[in-house]
């Protein structure tokens, strides 16, 4: 299903060596960045064993997993219905910055940094692209700042791109919870969230 600007995805995770389980998770696409991001924490998912007939098991959790596609592009229009107020985004960022920078202090970015659109068509208040900016940047990396070293000297340094794909899938989940209780404060609870 698409909505105009993304559309449902499948994402498929695997382990290279067959040590694990075929996973599918429900995602949504955004056609103007070409980022992908995971939906959701409890739903629109399916493991698949590398054992006995799997070809046909995949193909079955395919279907399961697009059982959802609508509710979570449901869910997507919801978010760009709902405005954000400066100080609930920074509220959004800071939940952000603490998930991804574990020692606050070390962190080379503040959390408004988060904020930082990469392209004018996040410029919006809404809910959808305040979630957007901070996903994208805090999964792909990129923002400059300051670190200190051990003689307490400042040095420049730029955010790390997360590559792991149990850490993306975590933060990505992590941020879809978050915008589902941004949604629940605004008064827009997300039928994801039922």
């Amino acid at each position: 299903m698409t909505s105009g600007d993304e559309a449902h995805e499948i994402i498929l995770i695997n382990a290279h060596d067959g040590t694990a389980s075929y996973q599918m998770i429900s995602g949504v696409f955004r056609f103007v960045c070409a980022n992908g991001l995971f939906a959701g924490d409890t739903f629109g998912q399916a493991k698949v064993m590398h054992s006995g007939d799997a070809e046909s098991k995949v193909i079955d959790a395919a279907y399961t997993v697009l059982e959802d596609a609508d509710r979570i592009m449901n869910d997507v229009q919801e978010m760009k219905a709902v405005e954000l107020h400066r100080d609930e985004q920074q509220a959004f960022a800071k939940a952000v910055h603490a998930l991804r920078f574990e020692d606050q202090e070390k962190a080379s970015i503040s959390a408004d940094q988060l904020l930082l659109p990469r392209r004018y068509e996040d410029r919006r208040g809404d809910l959808w692209s305040t979630f957007n900016v901070l996903q994208e940047n805090t999964i792909k990396g990129g923002q400059r700042g300051y670190t200190r070293d051990t003689e307490g000297h400042r040095r420049r340094a730029s955010t790390r791109e997360v590559r792991g794909i149990d850490q993306s899938k975590a933060l990505n989940r992590a941020l879809w919870t978050l915008a589902e209780e941004m949604a629940r404060i605004k008064g827009a609870p997300l039928a994801s969230a039922a």
